[in-house]
């Protein structure tokens, strides 16, 4: 519940919207500009989007050690927001056709 309501307190009033009613949200890396959805989880749960909503790609990264996954969703949404290009440097892409399952790839901070 900690791990939910901190990452609930980063999310914008939008964010918060999609949340509630998806179990997901949509943030925009701060270099690209693309948007990515993060869903509920810990690994295997960041899709990039295209410019119609749809699911490009994959993205598999997390940060270090057994997190619950509110605080993995939160370290994710502050990677893409504040270094997208590092984060997705170290992270594995896979088709958006993959269903949720653990991810050995961390990031390093």
């Amino acid at each position: 519940m900690r791990g939910l309501r901190l990452l609930r307190s980063w999310l914008s009033t939008e964010q918060l919207a999609q949340f509630d009613a998806h179990r997901h949200f949509d943030v925009v890396g701060n270099q690209s500009g693309k948007r990515y959805r993060i869903h509920f989880g810990v690994s295997v749960n960041v899709r990039e989007l295209d410019r119609s909503g749809e699911p490009t790609i994959g993205w598999c990264f997390a940060p270090k050690g057994p997190l619950v996954p509110g605080d993995v969703m939160l370290a994710q949404k502050i990677a893409l927001e504040t270094d997208e290009y590092r984060a997705l440097a170290i992270a594995n892409r896979f088709p958006v056709s993959v269903t949720p399952q653990r991810c050995a790839l961390r990031l390093p901070f």
